[in-house]
Formats: structure tokens, C-alpha cells, sequence
């Protein structure tokens, strides 16, 4: 590829290459992400990206890492107890990051996330459950509930937004038409903080429940 700056000459690390990803990412979409468009973003030849990045999946990793890096570490907790203040701020920085970053969200939503930015994140969430005394097995569960909840439920909201409530039929399906203006804040926080209460009561009550250990 004439013209394009090879090898160590590049210029390039693993950072810049990760934040041209999220940059042609968040504008053309993962469909049309690839290595070659990336090195043309870059006006580098691709194997200077390989150099830094062991291949597309890796990149992909990168991508989600750098995005993942958005989230503050900490969170409302300041050694008393409140767990819950800690899972809600930690919930509404991810629903920010997805609607920021909708196209890359697929990907922190279908990949496993173990680079130092998500642990730290998940790091914040169970200290602080287990400073407030709850179950190893509650605190265990944990990531896994609020996340799998948050998952679905910010794809369908960054993906369909508010077009995915349809108008039922309310001949056929009474109950279900009856409850659509119930759905008017879809995709909204306050219908994320909504949703977060019945989340965060279930783990309370397990928390609560005789024999948990």
C-alpha cells in the first residue's frame, strides 16, 4: 500500500489504535468495521495495526476496553453501607456509555468483559455489598443480575428505541393496549431507575432470606 506508513514507523500504540475503532465505530457501525477501514482512518498499512493488535478480535476487545474506560471507578458508597446507591450509579454510567457508544454497546453486551476497566467496575459494586454485610452468594449473583438485566435492556433501547412499543389491537389484546401509555417513557432513565428497583429489591430479599450464606 503506497503512500502508507508501516511497522514501528507508524506512529501507533494500542490506545490510538483503540480510539480510531470506537471513532469509525460509532460513526459507520460495526457491520462495516474492519481492519483495512481502519488503517485507512489511521492512513497506515494494516499490518502496523497487527503489530500492536493480534487480529480482529482483539481489536474488538480493545474497542470495548477503551469505551469501558468511560465509567468513573468508585461510586456512592463511602463505607456506609449503601450498596444500592453503588449499583445505581454504576447502572446509569453504562445506560450513558450505551447511548454514547450505540453502536459499539453489541459488543459489551455479547463479549466477555475482563479487561482492567470492567473489573474495576464490578470490583466497586461487590466491596461495597460486601461492606454492607450481605452473603457471599448474593454478592456472587450480583454482577450477573444487574448486568444481564442491564444488557437487554439498554439493547432494546439504544437498537429500537421508542418505535419498538406497538399500537395493540385492543379487540384482540385489551390488556395489552391498556397498558401502552404505560410505556410513553421507554428508554428513559426514570424508567431505568424504575426498573433498578425491582432489580435491587430482589437482591435484597435474597439477601434477607434465612440460610443464605
Amino acid at each position: 500500500m503506497a503512500g502508507r506508513a508501516r511497522g514501528t514507523s507508524a506512529g501507533l500504540d494500542r490506545a490510538r489504535i483503540a480510539a480510531a475503532a470506537v471513532t469509525l465505530v460509532d460513526r459507520d457501525g460495526l457491520e462495516r468495521f474492519g481492519v483495512r477501514r481502519l488503517a485507512d482512518e489511521l492512513g497506515v498499512d494494516p499490518m502496523s495495526i497487527y503489530h500492536h493488535v493480534k487480529g480482529k478480535a482483539a481489536l474488538l476487545d480493545a474497542v470495548s476496553e477503551a469505551v469501558l474506560g468511560e465509567i468513573a471507578p468508585g461510586g456512592a458508597d463511602d463505607g456506609d453501607g449503601d450498596w444500592q446507591g453503588v449499583a445505581r450509579d454504576l447502572a446509569h454510567a453504562y445506560r450513558d456509555l450505551a447511548f454514547r457508544h450505540p453502536h459499539v454497546f453489541p459488543l459489551l453486551a455479547t463479549r466477555a468483559q475482563t479487561s482492567p476497566a470492567a473489573i474495576s467496575a464490578l470490583e466497586s459494586l461487590v466491596a461495597a455489598m460486601r461492606r454492607a454485610g450481605l452473603p457471599d452468594r448474593v454478592v456472587a449473583d450480583a454482577p450477573m443480575v444487574l448486568f444481564g438485566f442491564l444488557n437487554g435492556h439498554l439493547l432494546a433501547r439504544t437498537t429500537e428505541g421508542p418505535a419498538a412499543v406497538p399500537a395493540f389491537d385492543a379487540r384482540t389484546h385489551p390488556t395489552m393496549a391498556a397498558l401502552v401509555p404505560r410505556w410513553a417513557d421507554f428508554g428513559s432513565a426514570a424508567e431505568l431507575d424504575r426498573m433498578l428497583d425491582a432489580v435491587l429489591a430482589g437482591l435484597a430479599q435474597q439477601a434477607a432470606a434465612p440460610g443464605t450464606a
